[in-house]
């Protein structure tokens, strides 16, 4: 891993202005993603974990510029991604891939398997003709399908060999960063683990750095190598993998992994119920943004008060907590 992190994220945020009255005129702000700060190693998943809503795929969306950020800084291998425009932010997306939720959703049904991975070939230039062709064929086997399949329509397709062709096609620009948006999410138990372990290969052979969303802990824990666990726009809690499943330090993390399901009926487990529900990004709470549900018993008026920055704790493990939690978890997963 490189001492310069591929990707850095800093204070990215994203709001999005709520417009009332036959004026359309904007009376406050849906703060989807609100003050985002991460890095990504080259060859590395960083998995970004939440509850629906959390903010979660605005987060890798604009990272990407899909959704155009309210502000903040990108900056992928040293160049800044929200300072590029025109022909420079297309050549940076040859780099910066992206992998939808929905397989089906995401493909175009009007064009052939083929035509769609062939596409990012045509319009970067990369092959054309004969050449492209051979290219779609060697994509398609690298990832598990036919290679006649390329003339063939997506919904001809199940769910998982959908979501091949959706990373066939994120690939064929040869990309060193790829967004992954709850990538099995969609698929059954069985095709799940079959994506996942694609994922890995590829990475392992290909060097590929994963920004992996994913609200389904066991997959991650698989996955990733790092995590950083998002509520209400923001990340409060960022570990490695085993440091998370083992040791979380922040309430909602604890609670997270508490509702995580064990394939043993006898193991004991103490399940961590939060009260209420998540508050609207429309109308956050003040200070902590989790202080209204949190658990902790040494919470107090400071948690409504003083919004906890991402401090390091220990070595490499940050939490947004301004208060020393007492609860803890056994392990869960390694």
């Amino acid at each position: 891993m490189s001492a310069t992190p591929l990707l850095e994220v800093r204070n990215l945020t994203k709001h999005f202005p709520m417009r009332t009255g036959l004026l359309q005129r904007v009376t406050g702000a849906v703060k989807a993603v609100d003050g985002v700060s991460f890095d990504v190693n080259a060859g590395e998943t960083l998995a970004l974990v939440g509850e629906s809503g959390c903010g979660k795929t605005t987060t890798g969306r604009s990272i990407l510029r899909l959704i155009e950020p309210t502000s903040g800084s990108v900056r992928f291998d040293g160049t800044d991604v929200l300072a590029l425009r025109g022909e420079t932010l297309r050549r940076m997306r040859r780099r910066m891939q992206i992998i939808f939720q929905d397989p089906y959703g995401s493909l175009n049904p009007r064009m052939t398997v083929g035509a769609a991975i062939k596409e990012g070939l045509i319009v970067h230039g990369l092959a054309e003709g004969s050449a492209a062709d051979r290219r779609v064929s060697t994509l398609l086997d690298e990832v598990g399908l036919r290679p006649e399949y390329a003339t063939r329509y997506p919904h001809e397709f199940s769910g998982g060999q959908r979501q091949r062709i959706g990373i066939a096609r994120a690939l064929a620009v040869e990309p060193s960063f790829i967004v992954c948006d709850e990538p099995v999410s969609a698929l059954d138990v069985s095709v799940q683990a079959q994506v996942v372990n694609l994922l890995r290969d590829l990475q392992r052979e290909r060097g590929l750095s994963y920004l992996f969303i994913a609200h389904d802990l066991a997959v991650v824990a698989h996955m990733a190598d790092r995590v950083a666990v998002m509520y209400l726009g923001r990340i409060v809690e960022l570990a490695a993998r085993r440091t998370i499943f083992s040791t979380p330090l922040m309430p909602y993390t604890q609670a997270l992994l508490s509702a995580v399901p064990v394939p043993d009926p006898t193991a004991k487990r103490q399940r961590i119920l939060l009260p209420g529900d998540p508050p609207s990004p429309a109308n956050p709470p003040s200070g902590c943004v989790f202080h209204p549900r949190c658990p902790n018993p040494l919470k107090d008026a400071e948690c409504a008060r003083v919004v906890p920055p991402l401090e390091e704790k220990a070595p490499g493990h940050f939490v947004a907590c301004i208060k020393q939690p007492l609860l803890h978890l056994s392990s869960h997963a390694s």
